[in-house]
């Protein structure tokens, strides 16, 4: 950042200017291209870099001299684009009425140039809006999924942020508690669009997508994709192995020969045989979503396993002739999802693991605990 009173005035012509161009602004910011004119006191009041900056005394200048349409100016070594939503930001407050994806290109510039500038109020609402987007508690993920699903369409990408964006974000500000939901999103697509990045930015200007392709390491041109580095490609394909083999462990702990609970209504009828085939037939269901078969929500235990606790109280299978429910009975169903909701804190706790932000000598072979097993030999009739 350097700042104002040269002797020589910067021409203006060879900058743009936009809606931040006030008559009565008293100091000019250069940013790239781009020209703001704008009040120094709101600067300084919400910002103790410039109220640092602008306490220092100017060398005095002949009458003209230094000045931009007769203010004093600094040039900011920022993108223009970055410091247009920052001002957006100081002038009218940064609201989102109805949140969507579309927001990112606000939240990243302002978290940018507000930690950049100490700009505290700033900071902690772009912080508090991506960690609702991006959470760290199992809840409030199954909140931001409801969010993401509107009439029973799943569609994250209206609502949130590529996660590819997301990851670079938090790499270049140090926002590692957001990484771990933001590598389970990604690793749910297939491997292949997981590679090809993130084609779609239509609310990112040109100059700070280059700028994120150059830190990416890849193509800078414009028809090129933001991809991930090599090393954030690998943990996403490695903590997408590792989500398939959890939820492939829980198959085989929990479900697979998986006995009757003690309370079993069903105990007379051939041994609890309508809850044994309920079981049955979640697990063949539950075998669809490992390895990417079922379509929409490819490895993504925690939707999977949510899926598996529905199906006990669905009634509209078909057995050929009428829509019906599984036969399982309350107590049965009950055991289920107790073991089902266990599993999913397991998985939630392993995301970081599995994506390698925490250490573990084999991310891939990370499992549930198998209370389970236990479960499964349980009360044969």
């Amino acid at each position: 950042m350097s700042s104002a009173s040269f002797d020589i005035s910067p021409d203006l012509g060879k900058y743009t200017t936009t809606d931040f161009w006030f008559s009565d602004g008293n100091v000019v910011l250069l940013a790239g291209n781009v020209a703001f004119k704008v009040h120094r006191g709101q600067l300084v009041r919400h910002s103790d870099i410039f109220h640092d900056m602008f306490s220092l005394p100017q060398p005095a200048s002949e009458e003209g001299q230094g000045l931009i349409d007769g203010c004093p100016w600094v040039e900011l070594h920022d993108d223009p684009s970055d410091v247009l939503h920052l001002l957006r930001a100081l002038y009218d407050g940064l609201y989102f009425v109805k949140p969507t994806a579309g927001d990112f290109c606000s939240i990243s510039a302002v978290l940018r140039l507000s930690n950049k500038y100490l700009i505290e109020h700033l900071r902690q609402r772009c912080l508090s809006r991506l960690e609702t987007d991006w959470p760290t508690t199992l809840a409030a993920w199954d909140k931001r999924e409801q969010q993401a699903t509107v009439e029973g369409r799943y569609n994250p990408r209206e609502h949130f942020a590529h996660p590819v964006l997301v990851i670079q974000l938090a790499a270049e500000l140090n926002l590692e508690h957001i990484l771990a939901a933001a590598f389970y999103d990604l690793a749910r697509y297939g491997p292949r669009k997981i590679a090809a990045g993130a084609t779609n930015m239509p609310h990112l200007l040109p100059a700070t997508i280059a700028r994120c392709k150059a830190r990416a390491g890849g193509p800078t041109g414009a028809g090129d994709a933001l991809r991930l580095t090599r090393g954030d490609l690998r943990a996403t394909f490695v903590g997408r192995e590792a989500a398939q083999r959890f939820l492939a462990r829980f198959i085989d702990a929990e479900l697979a020969g998986r006995g009757i609970a003690p309370g079993c209504a069903n105990r007379a009828q051939a041994g609890g045989h309508h809850c044994r085939e309920s079981y049955y037939f979640v697990m063949l269901n539950l075998l669809r979503s490992v390895g990417g078969i079922a379509s929409g929500r490819d490895a993504d235990p925690l939707f999977s396993l949510a899926q598996a606790v529905e199906m006990l109280s669905r009634t509209d299978f078909s057995d050929g002739t009428r829509q019906c429910g599984l036969r399982i009975c309350a107590a049965c169903k009950e055991d289920f999802a107790l073991s089902v909701a266990r599993a999913r804190r397991e998985a939630w706790a392993l995301i970081p693991v599995w994506f390698g932000l925490k250490g573990d000598s084999d991310p891939v072979q990370s499992a549930p605990t198998a209370e389970g097993e236990k479960a499964k030999k349980e009360v044969q009739a």
